[in-house]
């Protein structure tokens, strides 16, 4: 867990002017609060209370002057700085985000994210050189979307959080693991900006974690308010600042360190506390009441409820794994009524973290091979460090004997296919929805394609895989969790995993997943969202037919905007529409070579370039003869399409596997 703390003290009085002031806690400071923003009684400063997904500023009231007032010239001052702050977690080595020292402009930050950007900024003008924002974050959570480095770094941020430099937190002195005190100092006449850190017992190093020579008179306006900012994601944290000292062309005061207020008590001890209770008295009651065959008994049968399988090389992904108690309490005992859903990966139950309120997910999947879970258990850490909007977050993992339980953030609108294909969700999806989500998927996908630190190939792409956020996001989950089905097995044996429909033609020879697998499985997502149809339909024989080939056929006929869905009651865009058709059968091609990659998908929804000329006629189209000859025909003669789990993992070896 990122836990610094940094020290400033500011006096009640104004030290030296308007551009001078120190705080050796905040009690009458002259202080501008919002949001979940406060000062306790003593004097401690506390800008997020520990609710997630809220932000909270704190900013020094009096606008100061930050360039010369000289009639001949105007130039930037020199300005120096420190402060002592603490973030508290719920969790050890897992916090939420960190937060940030600024000077900006304005105190209005109404507009910003109040789950991202440390509160500073939000998706639209995050980098716009327009925003003349100075700050020094302090983050505890890695966004690779950001260039973060690490979950635990300082950085230095121009009018953006994409840290023009970074350092993970540290100093450069013998002792650590204390609390810390930050200086910032600015050298107006060399352009040189320093960062230091150090426990507060210690004089500040001679030597900055950070040094880096810029010019700040272009980013800091004349008249501008200082502060801090912060805001929470999904983990709970508490940001407290204990001190502030600040100085324009001179040191900032020193800080009295016996007179910063005190931190409130971790709740972990709390939470210890109460765990030893729970353990000891039943045991004292147990020594007083029954005999030792009792006791031994019952020790037993808990063991037993709550028994995990941990060995030693899990230690690494500790910050990952929950308690299986944890997660047994959360879904009261995995009860039927906390049941989500039941999918070819396993059951799915809703479920509150106790000591944080936090709705999660937690998924139970079936898994006997011990060859290749280690590896499967290091991509869950890999991806549980990846941040995108249009990804389900996974939290993290626990083990039991022949099981694996994994833990997601819970979305309330469920999944897409219940909208799409499920008659007692009572509203049909307007156009409009379902071209955002369409356009939401194709973003993750390619950020697992292309952005993360190696490539994340999904293999099971499809509607009941898409989940729906409060704004009606999509948002693509269980990718890589087919990867599970494939570590530790026989290289002799061919296996092909995901979904009868939306499995491309060239798994039949190969059983090797690509990104252009993937792309397929979008191909005939595209269709299905269009459609409102599933892979594999009935026509008004009750024949078995490709939504490929119905779609095709509808083509050259000259009504493709007639194989649109009937409910949508002919309400949508007539262009978007056509495009998501043709990109359907673009990306469902049975040639791999012939499909877009999900970078351009991207570029063709987004009508950045155009799709390529394309007719019924095109070679290339068309799937159902190839996959009749590629092994597959079998399998979709089986496949149930009235049924919303319809053959959701193939896992069998193929004619000719071996």
């Amino acid at each position: 867990m990122f836990l610094l703390f940094f020290s400033h003290n500011l006096l009640v009085c104004s030290i030296g002017g308007p551009d001078q002031f120190v705080y050796n806690g905040f009690t009458g400071a002259n202080l501008t609060l919002d949001d979940t923003a406060f000062v306790t009684s003593d004097g401690l400063l506390i800008l997020t209370n520990g609710t997630n997904r809220l932000k909270g500023h704190a900013t020094y009231t009096s606008l100061l002057h930050f360039q010369s007032k000289s009639p001949n010239a105007s130039h930037l001052l020199s300005f120096s700085t420190t402060f002592v702050f603490a973030i508290l977690s719920e969790y050890i080595d897992l916090s939420g985000h960190g937060l940030a020292l600024f000077i900006a402009p304005s105190k209005d930050f109404s507009t910003t994210l109040s789950y991202e950007y440390l509160g500073l900024f939000n998706m639209q003008n995050n980098g716009n050189a327009s925003n003349h924002i100075f700050a020094i974050e302090l983050d505890t959570v890695r966004n690779l979307n950001l260039g973060d480095i690490d979950s635990n770094h300082v950085g230095i941020d121009i009018n953006g959080l994409d840290s023009i430099k970074a350092a993970s937190a540290g100093y450069y002195d013998e002792n650590s693991g204390k609390p810390m005190q930050v200086w910032v100092d600015y050298d107006a006449k060399r352009a040189e900006l320093n960062v230091t850190i150090a426990p507060i017992q210690v004089t500040k190093p001679t030597k900055p974690l950070l040094s880096h020579h810029i010019d700040l008179s272009s980013v800091i306006t004349e008249l501008a308010y200082i502060g801090f900012s912060s805001s929470l994601g999904d983990m709970s944290s508490r940001h407290c600042i204990l001190g502030w000292s600040f100085s324009l062309n001179d040191s900032a005061m020193p800080l009295n360190v016996s007179k910063l207020p005190k931190l409130p008590k971790s709740r972990l001890s709390d939470k210890h506390l109460h765990m030893v209770l729970k353990i000891v008295l039943p045991i004292a009651s147990v020594i007083f009441m029954v005999t030792l065959v009792c006791t031994i008994f019952f020790l037993v049968w808990k063991h037993a409820k709550y028994s995990e399988l941990q060995e030693d090389w899990e230690h690494e992904f500790g910050p990952h794994r929950f308690k299986y108690k944890v997660l047994f309490d959360a879904t009261n005992g995995f009860s039927d009524k906390q049941l989500l859903g039941v999918g070819g990966f396993g059951r799915v139950y809703k479920g509150v973290i106790p000591t944080s309120n936090l709705d999660v997910a937690v998924k139970k999947v079936s898994h006997d091979s011990r060859q290749g879970i280690k590896e499967f258990i290091a991509e869950i850490a890999s991806i549980g460090r990846m941040e995108h909007k249009n990804l389900v977050h996974l939290l993290g993992y626990c083990r039991r004997k022949h099981e694996l339980l994994l833990v997601y953030e819970y979305l309330p609108n469920g999944s897409l296919d219940r909208y799409l294909h499920h008659h007692e969700v009572n509203h049909t999806l307007d156009w409009n929805t379902r071209f955002h989500i369409i356009k939401g998927v194709s973003l993750g996908l390619s950020y697992l394609h292309e952005n993360c630190e190696k490539v994340i190939i999904h293999r099971d792409i499809k509607a009941s895989n898409i989940l729906l956020d409060n704004e009606m996001n999509g948002r693509l989950g269980d990718f890589g969790l087919a990867r599970l089905y494939d570590h530790g097995t026989d290289p002799q044996t061919t296996h092909v995993v995901g979904t009868i429909g939306y499995l491309a033609p060239e798994l039949g020879r190969t059983s090797k997943a690509t990104p252009l697998t993937d792309v397929f499985a979008f191909g005939m997502f595209l269709l299905e969202v269009a459609c409102g149809q599933r892979p594999i339909i009935q026509d008004t024989q009750n024949n078995h037919v490709w939504l490929v080939d119905w779609v095709l056929e509808h083509w050259a006929r000259g009504d493709l905007i007639g194989s649109l869905d009937k409910k949508l009651g002919g309400k949508y865009d007539i262009d978007q529409a056509s495009l998501v058709l043709k990109l359907g059968l673009l990306c469902s091609r049975p040639s791999p070579s012939s499909r877009p990659v999900m970078r351009q998908v991207v570029q063709y929804l987004d009508g950045i370039m155009p799709l390529p000329e394309l007719s019924p006629t095109t070679p290339n189209f068309g799937t159902l003869a190839l996959l009749q000859t590629d092994g597959f025909e079998e399998y979709a003669i089986t496949y149930d399409v009235s049924s919303s789990s319809a053959t959701s993992i193939l896992e069998s070896e193929l004619s000719g596997g071996r």
